[in-house]
């Protein structure tokens, strides 16, 4: 049987295309070498995206409360009626007003990279809600140029078409979403008291099982407790421990921080990040330093708290966030002054300070 060929386009019908390509080409490049003074995001597939819903970037308590009671269209004639008073900060604006320090360092060391954070509006607002959010964050000077407002639908896809390295957001169930789809996601809480943060280095704190690494130890230590821990973890300490959801992102800090070592910037690097664990140091804690050292990554400091409160230690680090896969250490970190994110991941969500809360299926 023959081959069925394609029909060749007319030669007529080639030139236009060929034409339709070169304008596209020369317009492309017109739009890329227009001048500004202000700094224009980088491209998706050279930044660390980091996608923050309204309700996180800003204090947006009243409004939800509308929302909740009034319903949809209540609450966009209230935002609009007060479209040019600026929200108040929320509990990611210094962790977004960090990130903007960062790149600032790192257009005076690299003019031409687009290596730095994109920071992305993400959230399902409507679009009339969209004037008040673009005078807050121009009252606020944000770099924030992106804006995803998603009327109501879910912003995953959103998040995927973006390359996003991490996301914070109030929504619980999105979190969640965005967790179980690979991508890198939190849950913010405002702090109860609010603490001085660093305006010169973004200070990013990581609890290790369940959020940096999975939660293959934290199993063995609900379900069968310390010592039977203490022994998995001597016997498989040369075992790299599988990755956990955050990993990637702190896989991405450390690659803006060596744009900083290799201008002989170490000890003037303006991101330095933490390892906060209720591990012990003697007893479980060198599988995990062997297992970041096998990911080829570094953490600047590392806090094997042994099963102390974790509260007053992250006071003294004060970071910019925390996060953490256990709400008890959230409230905790949060009752001091910390601005905490929670991971619900693992088998830690089944838990509340170490007590079940959820049955466990019984395996058939």
């Amino acid at each position: 049987m023959s081959e069925i060929k394609p029909k060749e386009a007319p030669a007529a019908d080639k030139k236009e295309a060929t034409t339709e390509e070169k304008d596209w080409a020369a317009a492309k490049a017109h739009f890329e070498n227009l001048k500004s003074t202000k700094p224009r995001p980088p491209k998706p597939k050279y930044a660390v995206t980091i996608a923050v819903s309204s309700r996180s970037l800003f204090d947006m308590v009243a409004e939800r409360k509308i929302f909740e009671e009034e319903a949809l269209e209540k609450y966009v004639q209230h935002q609009q009626e007060h479209e040019n008073e600026p929200l108040k900060p929320g509990p990611a604006f210094p962790f977004v007003k960090a990130l903007i320090t960062v790149n600032e360092r790192l257009r005076n060391l690299y003019p031409d990279s687009e290596e730095l954070f994109d920071i992305v509006l993400m959230t399902n607002n409507h679009a009339q809600v969209g004037v008040r959010l673009m005078n807050s964050i121009n009252h606020y000077d944000l770099t924030i140029e992106r804006f995803c407002m998603t009327g109501g639908q879910s912003p995953i896809e959103y998040l995927k078409a973006y390359m996003t390295n991490l996301y914070l957001s109030k929504d619980s169930k999105k979190v969640q979403e965005a967790i179980e789809e690979g991508i890198a996601a939190a849950i913010m809480f405002k702090p109860d008291v609010e603490t001085q943060l660093s305006d010169t280095q973004l200070r990013v704190a990581f609890d290790g099982d369940a959020v940096l690494f999975s939660d293959e130890s934290e199993i063995i230590v609900k379900q069968h407790g310390l010592d039977t821990f203490f022994e998995h973890e001597k016997q498989y300490e040369n075992k790299p421990l599988a990755q956990g959801p955050l990993k990637c992102f702190l896989e991405a800090l450390g690659k803006l921080q060596k744009k900083f070592y290799a201008k002989n910037e170490r000890l003037n690097c303006p991101i330095r990040t933490f390892l906060v664990t209720a591990r012990s140091a003697a007893s479980s804690g060198a599988r995990v330093l062997k297992t970041l050292r096998s990911w080829g990554l570094e953490i600047d400091e590392a806090l094997f708290l042994a099963g102390a409160p974790k509260g007053p230690l992250l006071l003294k680090i004060r970071p910019h966030i925390f996060f953490d896969d256990q709400m008890f250490h959230i409230e905790g970190a949060k009752e001091m002054g910390t601005i905490a994110a929670h991971v619900p991941y693992g088998i830690g969500q089944k838990y509340n300070k170490g007590k079940l809360t959820e049955p466990e299926k019984q395996q058939k």
